[in-house]
């Protein structure tokens, strides 16, 4: 790249005028000195891009000079130059963090390839990806005007967060505007395709996806062995893109047998979809089997205090066999610690399943704390918090822990979350539900464009709390408030995640299955 600047040490420099008469003509201004000590004066008073560094040099080696120019700035790539492959001389370079090393004698066309290896690879690759993207862009274009069905749209969806997970590395604002139009577009086309076959998949669970309530009997119940437990772990409220950037830390001990997913149930929301998962029924279904235990949105108290119960009659209707079970969930960092020492009480059963509770705090806690707000201010932002938390997490410790033992491990969620931006005024009595994904109510008032509109509950398998209720469900980003203090309300609750509603980050969620390396 025109302008880079090199440093270059070596005793011999004047044998290597012509390499660098060669660089020159190609655009590189690289600077010469013939040893350890100037080239760390010379390091210390301007800036260079790259250092190459003669190994054998008289007084300070290249070793030992590298060692001191990685204490003035550790950032800036170094390239050995030695006359020796002696395996120990290669450790010590490797262990002194090189960036690269050269066996003379050198040739031009090696030291150019390093040069460009080095300090244009960010520059090739951002070229590359923003072209492979705008060729990508037109076709998936095209095919979001097609009729697609719930298995390709799971495709347009994982390759949109492809594009979002591969843009994020680059410094390229106009490519990331037209992936957000992109995404936002998709989301028109998807929430259009759930409002004309949602209450279809409801009426005949056979024609659509595997929704909520069928997870665990499509995919978990069946598929257990015995003397091979299995540790399901939900992680609440995590979308696909998060599952994404903690996947490189659990494959560092489990091997990925098999990336899938599910469609959440609507509403979006814990209360329906994590107990629809954990009884294997719809909310209908549920308050009739369960009067005492289901709780609607007009009533008090907690809406998943009965996962366990629920999970326990399941395991009771569907299996065959008797399957001994555990139920954990994770709450505070203190629960995880606890569960993780003495994780390997649990390998006795059959199945073991731990709810945690992180990212749904995590989003709620941005929406009421600025501090989280600022340090998660955007989508890769809100990714990179993800990240962090799970890598000093005691999930983590426990994933570790069992990757010593022959088991299966299932990550998946019971929804996700999506990024508000477009207030959409709602007015319902007082007992509307408070969610600004969903409302459910008698009565209510909304802009008809907006939402999905159920006018009977039963109809996608929900209670009807009274002759006149029925549910709406916002469409893409668009988040209800209510005309009283309108403004106040729009500042406070836009650019927050919320779900409850319809997108394709809320509704297509992950369902990973792994097993330990060492058993692989």
């Amino acid at each position: 790249m025109l302008g880079t600047t090199i440093l270059w040490a070596d005793d011999e420099i004047d044998v290597l005028k012509p390499h660098i008469l060669f660089l020159n003509e190609k655009g590189y201004q690289v600077t010469t000195v013939t040893n350890g000590s100037d080239a760390i004066d010379t390091f210390k008073s301007q800036y260079f891009d790259l250092v190459f560094l003669d190994e054998n040099m008289p007084g300070l080696t290249g070793l030992e000079t590298l060692a001191q120019i990685k204490n003035i700035n550790p950032d800036i790539p170094i390239v050995l130059i030695t006359k020796s492959e002696e395996e120990y001389l290669m450790e010590d370079a490797i262990g002194s963090k090189i960036d690269d090393y050269l066996i003379k004698p050198v040739n031009p066309k090696q030291i150019l390839l390093t040069i460009k290896r080095l300090t244009e690879n960010k520059r090739l690759i951002s070229e590359k990806t923003s072209m492979a993207y705008q060729q990508d862009f037109r076709i998936l274009g095209l095919t979001l005007n097609d009729n697609l069905t719930h298995t390709e749209w799971v495709d347009i969806y994982k390759k949109l967060v492809y594009w979002e997970l591969s843009l994020q590395k680059l410094e390229d604002e106009g490519m990331h505007e037209i992936l957000t139009m992109q995404k936002a577009e998709a989301n028109k086309q998807f929430s259009k395709f759930i409002e004309k076959n949602y209450l279809g998949w409801m009426k005949k669970p056979e024609t659509g996806p595997v929704t909520s309530d069928q997870l665990l009997k499509k995919k978990l119940l069946s598929e257990l062995k015995p003397n091979k437990p299995t540790f399901f772990i939900l992680i609440d409220n995590l979308r696909y893109d998060q599952w994404k950037i903690i996947n490189s830390s659990i494959t560092e001990y489990f091997r990925l047998e098999e990336e899938d997913s599910y469609y959440s149930i609507l509403p979006t929301a814990t209360q329906y979809a994590r107990n629809a998962i954990f009884s294997g029924l719809m909310p209908v279904e549920m308050e009739k089997r369960f009067p005492e235990m289901w709780q609607n949105d007009e009533d008090e108290g907690g809406k998943n205090l009965y996962e366990e119960q629920f999970l326990a009659d399941q395991i009771k209707r569907t299996m065959r066999k008797e399957c001994k079970y555990s139920y954990h969930k994770i709450l505070t960092f203190e629960q995880g610690r606890s569960i993780t020492e003495n994780i390997y009480n649990l390998l006795g059963n059959d199945l073991n399943v731990i709810v945690y509770n992180f990212v749904d705090m995590l989003s709620h806690a941005r929406t009421d704390m600025a501090m989280i707000r600022e340090l998660a201010n955007d989508e890769a932002a809100y990714r990179s918090l993800t990240l962090s938390w799970f890598e000093h997490s005691p999930l983590l410790d426990m994933i570790k822990k069992i990757s010593q033992k022959d088991i299966k491990l299932v990550i998946t969620t019971d929804h996700g979350t999506i990024r508000v931006k477009h207030p959409s005024k709602v007015i319902g009595d007082r007992n509307t539900n408070t969610n600004l994904r969903y409302k459910q109510g008698k009565n209510l008032n909304f802009p008809p464009k907006d939402v999905f509109h159920i006018k009977n509950p039963h109809d996608a398998n929900l209670p009807k709390l009274h002759m006149s209720s029925s549910f709406i469900f916002a469409k893409e980003d668009i988040f209800f408030v209510y005309p009283n203090n309108y403004n106040h309300f729009v500042n406070y609750y836009n650019e927050t995640f919320q779900h409850g509603g319809i997108s394709l980050e809320e509704m297509i969620v992950p369902y990973a299955t792994y097993s330990p390396i060492q058993f692989s």
